[in-house]
């Protein structure tokens, strides 16, 4: 299975009434309700994902802001969306794509395999031309799939302390850089880490780079089928971006600290490195 999907792609399924799940993860700021913004606009037969409930459990010190989410909660939304073995799924957001790719690797970490990313997402299924809905979504049918949680691989804070291969800072560079650091208690990076970031990965208009092109890039940072590799970010959003990308380069999953960041320094014992 494929990661990415294109607009064009998605569009002849939803036409032809192919077996598809198509879920729409939009995020939801304190000011404004994000199934306000999923009615306002939304691709046909999309159902709603709140990335905040459905993707990750409780922030705290200890485990970091979007720890990974409790298996009975995730269940439960695999319910509402309608979840089915027998159909593939395709996430999407109006963003970035940094939800979207958190939405497809907890996806993919709950054994579900058929799940693939909206290239572009929704800022391009409209550029393309093709129809968004209003209203509450797609009526979902009975679920018959329950998350199997461990399908992709972690590695907790404990084991990344030991780690001696490869590990991939994938926020942008004045954040691992040090330079700036708006949401988490420290500035930096953990010590030996190299910085890949989630813009090196994408065009202007937030779609992918082809295979090649990322595969060329990962090889730049010493990062090939032969390495073991572990990827974290602030707390698992931009790193769940970058393993879909490895991914897609053809490379194996490379383990997830999902904890990241927000996590690491949040001990104070911790060491920092920085590069001002």
């Amino acid at each position: 299975m494929d990661v990415l999907i294109s607009p064009a792609e998605l569009a002849e399924r939803i036409q032809t009434g192919g077996k598809l799940t198509v879920i729409a993860s939009r995020w939801r700021p304190v000011e404004e309700n994000g199934f306000a913004r999923f009615r306002a606009e939304h691709i046909p037969t999309s159902v709603f994902c709140d990335p905040a409930s459905a993707l990750a459990d409780i922030p705290s010190s200890k485990l970091g802001r979007n720890p990974m989410p409790d298996p009975r909660r995730l269940a439960h939304w695999f319910e509402k969306w309608g979840m089915r073995h027998d159909h593939e799924v395709v996430v999407y957001d109006g963003g970035r794509g940094l939800f979207s790719a958190r939405t497809w690797w907890v996806l993919r970490w709950a054994g579900v395999e058929r799940v693939r990313i909206l290239d572009g997402g929704l800022r391009a299924w409209v550029a393309g031309g093709y129809p968004t809905l209003v209203g509450p979504g797609n009526p979902c049918f009975t679920s018959d799939l329950t998350p199997q949680v461990g399908a992709m691989p972690v590695i907790d804070i404990a084991e990344v302390k030991r780690w001696t291969g490869l590990l991939v800072d994938a926020r942008e560079p004045n954040r691992y850089a040090g330079r700036r650091e708006m949401l988490d208690l420290k500035a930096g990076h953990i010590p030996g880490a190299i910085n890949v970031p989630v813009r090196a990965l994408r065009r202007e208009d937030n779609t992918w780079k082809s295979r090649e092109e990322l595969a060329e890039i990962f090889a730049q940072h010493g990062i090939t089928k032969d390495e073991d590799v572990v990827v974290y970010s602030g707390s698992g959003l931009h790193s769940a971006l970058v393993i879909a990308a490895m991914m897609y380069a053809g490379l194996p999953a490379p383990r997830h600290f999902v904890g990241g960041w927000s996590q690491w320094c949040a001990d104070s014992f911790n060491p920092v490195q920085r590069h001002l």
